[in-house]
Protein backbone atom coordinates (compact mmCIF):
# COMPACT_ATOMS: atom_id res chain seq x y z
CA UNK A 1 0.00 0.00 0.00
CA UNK A 2 1.13 3.40 -0.39
CA UNK A 3 2.34 5.32 2.47
CA UNK A 4 3.69 8.87 2.76
CA UNK A 5 4.41 9.94 6.13
CA UNK A 6 7.72 9.01 8.12
CA UNK A 7 11.18 8.01 6.91
CA UNK A 8 11.95 5.02 4.22
CA UNK A 9 13.72 3.30 6.97
CA UNK A 10 10.34 3.72 9.43
CA UNK A 11 7.80 2.86 6.33
CA UNK A 12 10.42 -0.21 5.98
CA UNK A 13 10.70 -1.62 9.46
CA UNK A 14 6.81 -0.88 9.52
CA UNK A 15 6.66 -3.15 6.80
CA UNK A 16 8.80 -6.03 8.16
CA UNK A 17 6.90 -5.97 11.08
CA UNK A 18 3.75 -7.15 9.32
CA UNK A 19 5.64 -9.06 6.97
CA UNK A 20 5.60 -7.54 3.77
CA UNK A 21 7.88 -9.60 1.95
CA UNK A 22 9.22 -7.46 -0.85
CA UNK A 23 8.72 -3.53 -0.70
CA UNK A 24 8.66 -1.48 -4.04
CA UNK A 25 10.19 1.84 -3.95
CA UNK A 26 8.96 4.47 -6.24
CA UNK A 27 11.03 7.85 -5.87
CA UNK A 28 12.21 10.83 -7.64
CA UNK A 29 14.78 8.78 -9.17
CA UNK A 30 11.78 6.49 -11.33
CA UNK A 31 10.76 9.20 -13.04
CA UNK A 32 14.12 10.36 -14.67
CA UNK A 33 15.03 6.63 -15.34
CA UNK A 34 12.00 4.46 -15.04
CA UNK A 35 13.32 2.20 -12.58
CA UNK A 36 12.28 1.43 -8.72
CA UNK A 37 13.69 -0.32 -5.62
CA UNK A 38 12.78 -3.73 -4.85
CA UNK A 39 13.97 -4.56 -1.03
CA UNK A 40 13.65 -7.85 0.10
CA UNK A 41 12.40 -8.06 3.72
CA UNK A 42 14.80 -11.22 4.87
CA UNK A 43 17.73 -10.46 3.07
CA UNK A 44 17.16 -6.12 3.25
CA UNK A 45 19.15 -6.46 -0.27
CA UNK A 46 18.30 -3.45 -2.30
CA UNK A 47 17.95 -3.44 -6.31
CA UNK A 48 17.07 -1.01 -8.82
CA UNK A 49 15.17 -2.57 -11.74
CA UNK A 50 13.64 -0.95 -14.65
CA UNK A 51 9.42 -1.07 -14.04
CA UNK A 52 9.32 -3.05 -17.52
CA UNK A 53 11.07 -5.72 -15.69
CA UNK A 54 9.36 -5.80 -12.24
CA UNK A 55 6.64 -7.80 -13.04
CA UNK A 56 9.37 -10.59 -14.25
CA UNK A 57 11.78 -9.96 -10.68
CA UNK A 58 8.57 -10.46 -8.36
CA UNK A 59 7.53 -13.51 -10.11
CA UNK A 60 11.10 -15.41 -10.55
CA UNK A 61 11.47 -13.62 -6.36
CA UNK A 62 8.12 -15.82 -5.32
CA UNK A 63 8.58 -18.78 -7.11
CA UNK A 64 8.44 -21.97 -5.29
CA UNK A 65 12.06 -23.14 -6.35
CA UNK A 66 13.45 -19.59 -4.39
CA UNK A 67 11.36 -19.52 -1.53
CA UNK A 68 12.40 -23.62 -1.24
CA UNK A 69 16.04 -22.08 -1.67
CA UNK A 70 15.65 -19.28 1.43
CA UNK A 71 14.79 -22.60 4.28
Amino acid sequence: FYEEKDAIGKRYRRQDAIGTPYCITIDHQTLEDDTVTIRDRDTMKQERVKVAELKAKLIDACSINNLLRKI
